[in-house]
This record gives C-alpha cells, sequence and structure tokens, in this order.
C-alpha cells in the first residue's frame, strides 16, 4: 500500500502514483525483447560522427563565485547527463547528481559512461541543496549522493519527490525533504528566500522487480531572486508545461522579472519512439516543453553520456540545430554546452512600478 495515498490528489493511488494525462504502465518483458531484437536486426545504435565535447572546468571561478554569497553570478555547468550544477540566490545546487562508471545497481553491468564528468566529486564547490527528480539508477545514485551527504562543511539539504527520504535515511542522509507536487520548500540564501516546488512530469519511477510507480517522480521550479529554474528531470511531452507555466505565473509578471530565466529540459534518450514516446520526450517536444514554458532559454540535458536507447549519442544536438532553425528559434534560446561548460546568465530584472508608467 502507498503510505501517502491522499485519494483527493488524482495522482495518488493506493499502490503508488500516475500521471497527470497519462495511464503510464511500465513496459512488458515482450515490449523489451521486441526492441531489442530491432535494435539488433537494424544495428542500432548507430556510433556517434563525433566524441561529446568535453572542456576543463573553470574551477577558480566557481569556487570563487560560490563563495560569493549575496553576489553570486547565476551560472549553470553541465556535468553530465541530467546531472548540472545551478548557482543561484547564493547558492550551489546539484541536479540529479550522478558520478558513479555505470547507471546499475551493479558494478560490472549495466549502461556505462562514455564521457566522464564535468566536474570530479571532489572537484566541487560546497553544495548546498540536492535536487532529486526520480529514482532510476541514471538520475539516483547511491555512491554519488552517499559522498555528497559527507562533503566537507556538511551535507546539503536533499529535495526529493515522495517516497525517497526513506530510502536516502536507509543511506545515512538526514538532511532530506521530500514534497508532493505543488508542494514548496523554502531555503534561506545569501541573497534572500530561495523557493524550490515541486512540480509534475510524464514519467514513473522504479529501482527493482515490484516496485514501480511506488515513489513519486517529477521535477523542480526554482525560485531566487536572481534566477527562476525550471528542471524538468525525466519526462515524456504533456500538457503538465503549460499547467506549470500557469500555477507560476503570478510571481513571473512582467514587474517581476518575466517566465523562467533557464530551464534543462532533456533532448536524449528518445527511440524508438513506440517504446519511449510515453516516458522520453525527443527534440522536436523539448523545442515545444521550451514554448509551453515561455522559459527565456533551455540547456539540453540527458545526451551524450550513457547509452540507454537507440540514437546515436551525439544525434540529440544535430537535431536540436535542425529543427531551431527550421523553426527560428536562435541558439542562445535553446543551447547545449560541452561537458564540464559554464554559462553565466543574465541576472534576473525587475521592471519597477514607476519605470512601467512612465512616458
Amino acid at each position: 500500500m502507498n503510505p501517502y495515498h491522499d485519494p483527493d490528489k488524482p495522482h495518488h493511488r493506493p499502490r503508488g502514483f500516475q500521471n497527470n494525462y497519462l495511464e503510464f504502465q511500465p513496459k512488458s518483458l515482450s515490449e523489451v525483447l521486441r526492441w531489442r531484437r530491432e535494435a539488433a536486426r537494424l544495428h542500432l545504435p548507430p556510433p556517434p560522427l563525433a566524441a561529446t565535447p568535453q572542456v576543463a572546468p573553470e574551477l577558480a571561478w566557481l569556487n570563487a563565485n560560490a563563495r560569493a554569497g549575496a553576489a553570486m553570478e547565476p551560472a549553470v555547468t553541465w556535468i553530465g547527463h541530467a546531472t548540472a550544477m545551478v548557482q543561484l540566490g547564493g547558492l550551489t545546487l546539484l541536479t540529479d547528481p550522478m558520478f558513479s562508471q555505470r547507471a546499475s545497481p551493479l558494478p560490472l553491468v549495466g549502461p556505462r559512461r562514455h564521457a566522464a564528468p564535468g566536474l570530479t566529486l571532489a572537484e566541487l564547490p560546497h553544495v548546498d541543496l540536492v535536487l532529486v527528480s526520480h529514482n532510476h539508477y541514471d538520475h539516483l545514485d547511491a555512491a554519488s549522493v552517499t559522498a555528497l551527504a559527507r562533503q566537507p562543511g556538511g551535507s546539503p539539504l536533499f529535495v526529493v519527490p515522495l517516497g525517497l527520504k526513506p530510502w536516502l535515511a536507509a543511506r545515512g542522509i538526514a538532511q532530506a525533504v521530500e514534497l508532493d507536487w505543488w508542494d514548496r520548500h523554502r531555503v534561506a540564501g545569501p541573497q534572500g528566500e530561495v523557493e524550490v516546488a515541486l512540480v509534475p512530469a510524464q514519467h514513473w519511477s522504479s529501482r527493482g522487480p515490484g516496485d514501480a510507480m511506488a515513489t513519486l517522480w517529477g521535477g523542480f521550479a526554482v525560485l531566487a531572486p536572481d534566477c527562476h529554474l525550471l528542471f524538468t528531470g525525466d519526462t515524456g511531452y504533456s500538457r503538465d508545461f503549460s499547467d506549470i507555466r500557469a500555477h507560476f505565473q503570478d510571481v513571473q509578471t512582467p514587474e517581476r522579472g518575466g517566465g523562467f530565466d533557464l530551464a534543462l529540459i532533456p533532448i536524449g534518450s528518445y527511440a524508438p519512439r513506440w517504446f519511449m514516446r510515453n516516458q522520453h520526450v525527443d527534440v522536436e517536444e523539448a523545442l515545444r516543453i521550451h514554448a509551453d514554458l515561455g522559459a527565456k532559454r533551455s540547456l539540453g540535458i540527458h545526451w551524450g553520456v550513457f547509452q540507454l536507447t537507440d540514437e546515436a549519442l551525439d544525434e540529440p544536438p544535430r537535431k536540436l540545430a535542425e529543427l531551431r532553425g527550421a523553426q527560428g528559434v536562435l541558439e542562445e534560446e535553446f543551447f547545449v554546452t560541452a561537458i564540464g561548460e559554464t554559462r553565466r546568465l543574465s541576472p534576473r530584472s525587475r521592471i519597477s512600478p514607476r519605470a512601467e508608467t512612465s512616458d
């Protein structure tokens, strides 16, 4: 039974959770075998045309920025896959930290890394917040979160969906808050209060046989004085992203700085569509999410590191460039980076009432 079950919430079920707009069922063994047979017959995935780009991280700047407090400059650094380090509101946060060599419960079996993390755990500045979107092995890695909880200076605060706080506690991680969709948690930061909200995504959860959908999944909205961030987590395309935009419209009016300053949106792990459509967006759908959110800028993540599906590791950014050009979306509006690369972000601006009414 689901200990969190609330019959007044449609996404709650007696034995777990569901999506808002799709009754998701994990694929059957026969469907998995069909996928693997088709991939073998078609010799998929194809090899990449080029290695995933990687640059040396700006360690001195990142550490100085982490210590800058109220003077911190908003910035994002792609560490790889769904792991990004975002500095905002005077705080340093990580999304879905994954630093291990395999996305698997076993050390010698399962998807292996094709590119090293952009920063090692030892190179990270002190991390204040860790956001975990769901419990799949490529997003919730036991070794990575355990190491972060033991970082010098004390454990970060882990913010997780319903059902994952006991999993963390079983590994000795006590600094954790779990949220339902639309729940908000406030964190004091050097620039003022930072609000973290769990938002819906169309996906699922499982770490082993018999536990599918038992814990919740989602994305995160992080609202800091200098930056509004949206991290989608893993997701299929749905109306959830229009809902997210509507949900936060009262704090994202033009006079309060507008919409999300940055969205982290997956662009990989999408083929074949008959198997992946309900759980992973493709590049065209990622662009639709960008538009639905009204995001000022989006960073494409979840590609180039783990070979999880049938497209080449380097296909997603090539598709993004092609579709972006066809749709008239500027590169600076929806971009990718090299692993380890940092992009500085313009601090969130606010229009004063006087400026809004002046001639």
